[in-house]
This record gives structure tokens, C-alpha cells and sequence, in this order.
């Protein structure tokens, strides 16, 4: 049965413990290979696909993940749905680390990131306006709720380049534009995730205050990884939650961001590039 389910663990959720009759699943893309193997098991008695978004070890940066490689492998083993997990800094006192904030919006402070499948002859332009899924995320928020997390619904991830932390004046600045939290990863998925028609939902899980906080004023990896520990914890949790209560048809507007987005005459375009993207535009061009 292939998995409808997709996974990302992100800084410090490298495995789920839960997952049973594991296979690994080497998915080769038009865009090169993915961050390691995906991890196919059985989940709360659904089958799920797992890929550790920095690869075994943590070997790759945030400005070195190949995202489109990451999201066009889970939409080639029939993924319909990605729950994320990430490590973020708050910008607000009363976003506290250990909590967990499911964002509904993002804000791309990023240099240039490959993230559209696009391009080379085929344009879409999907619509971003809010760029999560909304019932992925709600459900999401509840599932971590259940958990006894403390939960914050909605808010803006800003998603930085990394892999330095911020300047103390760019903290100020986030928070003077009235962001939320800020992190690396997960806007670039968000947007591929919509690309493909994939519903998106990321659990911002909250290490520290980002430096503008008199008592972060030096964010250390130290300091991430004892909270990450106890996060993944949280996270595992709630995500195996979710895995157990998502089923049925999905009914919102994800599965046909591309409908109105193509806007190519399919005269126009390469006929090798048509091929190569089948798997995304093969419904809506012949």
C-alpha cells in the first residue's frame, strides 16, 4: 500500500520510534536526489512515508537542501498530505520556549532558493495567499493540544537563510514588524507542497527567544538541542495523533492549486518538459 502520509522531521527529529515494518525507499526526481532515503512503516495502523529534512547526521544546511527534490519524491510515492516538524526562535515573550506555534503565514527572508518546479518554458502561478493547509493545521494544533503542549494557532514564520542566527538588529526588526517566530526550512516546502497539491502543516517547535531577548542574547546550539530533546518528544506524539485521525477524501482547496495556475499554452511547451513533469500537470495538460 503506498503511503498517503508524508513526514518531515526536522532538527532533532531524525526517526519516530512508533514507526513499524520499516522499509527505505530510495526515490530518484528530475531534480536530483533527495535529502537521504524515505523511510515507508506503518504508523497508528496507516502507512506513512519519513524523511529526515537535514539528512542521517545532520549533514545538510538550510540553504543546502534540495527542496524540490524532497517534495516531488513524496508526490512520486502518492503522498497526499506532508505534516513538518521544525525548530524555531520566538519572537514574543509570550511564545515561550518548549511551546509549539502551527504558523499560518510566512515571510521569505531567503537569497535566491530554487522553490517552484517551474520554469525552463512551463509558468504557474499558484495561488500563496495562505500557505498552509488550513484543516491539516487545525488538526495539527488540536492533536499537539492533546498532547498537553501549550499551543499557539496561527502566526508568521519568518524563514531566514541561515545557517548563522539572526543579528541582534534583524531580531529587533522581526519583532518590530510583529512576526512570530523565525526559522530556516519551511517556507520553500510550503510552496512546493502547493505546487504539487499536496496539503502543507508545519509544528513550529520553539527552542529559544532569538537573541533580541536579554537572557538569549547568544542563541547556542547547546541550548536548541536540550529543548529540541524534549520537543521531538511532543512532536512524535502529536504527529502519530494526526497520522491516526487524517483519512478520507480531501475536500479543500490544496488538491487543485494548479487548476487556474498553468498559464503556458500547452502548444508552447517543450514536449520534454512536459514528460518531465507529468507527474504534477499530467491532469490538467495532454
Amino acid at each position: 500500500m503506498n503511503p498517503t502520509i508524508g513526514i518531515i522531521g526536522g532538527s532533532g527529529l531524525y526517526d519516530m520510534a512508533e514507526l513499524s515494518d520499516r522499509e527505505e525507499r530510495h526515490v530518484s526526481t528530475p531534480f536530483g536526489e533527495p535529502s537521504g532515503p524515505y523511510v515507508l512503516a506503518t504508523l497508528r495502523g496507516r502507512r506513512v512515508a519519513f524523511l529526515a529534512r537535514h539528512g542521517a547526521g545532520h549533514r545538510l544546511m538550510p540553504s543546502e537542501l534540495n527542496y524540490r527534490a524532497n517534495i516531488y519524491g513524496f508526490k512520486a510515492l502518492g503522498v497526499e498530505r506532508i505534516l513538518s516538524a521544525s525548530a524555531v526562535g520566538s519572537l514574543k515573550h509570550e511564545y515561550k520556549p518548549l511551546d509549539i506555534l502551527v504558523p499560518d503565514q510566512f515571510f521569505d527572508r531567503t537569497k535566491g532558493r530554487l522553490s517552484t518546479f517551474f520554469g525552463r518554458g512551463i509558468v504557474a502561478h499558484i495561488a500563496f495567499a495562505h500557505p498552509v493547509c488550513g484543516e491539516l493545521s487545525a488538526l495539527a494544533a488540536d492533536c499537539a493540544e492533546s498532547m498537553g503542549a501549550t499551543v499557539h494557532r496561527g502566526g508568521t514564520y519568518v524563514n531566514m537563510e541561515g545557517p548563522q542566527f539572526s543579528t541582534l538588529a534583524e531580531s529587533r526588526l522581526y519583532r518590530a514588524w510583529g512576526m512570530d517566530v523565525i526559522g530556516m526550512t519551511n517556507l520553500q516546502e510550503a510552496k512546493l507542497a502547493r505546487e504539487a497539491e499536496m496539503c502543507y502543516s508545519t509544528l513550529a517547535l520553539i527552542t529559544d527567544y532569538d537573541c533580541w531577548h536579554p537572557d538569549h542574547d547568544s542563541v547556542t546550539v547547546d541550548l536548541i538541542v536540550a529543548n529540541l530533546t524534549q520537543n521531538a518528544v511532543t512532536a512524535q506524539r502529536t504527529i502519530a495523533a494526526a497520522v491516526e485521525r487524517l483519512g478520507g477524501p480531501r475536500t479543500c482547496a490544496c488538491k487543485d492549486a494548479l487548476a487556474t495556475a498553468i498559464i503556458t499554452r500547452p502548444d508552447a511547451m517543450p514536449e520534454a518538459l512536459k514528460q518531465e513533469l507529468e507527474l504534477l500537470i499530467g491532469k490538467y495538460v495532454r
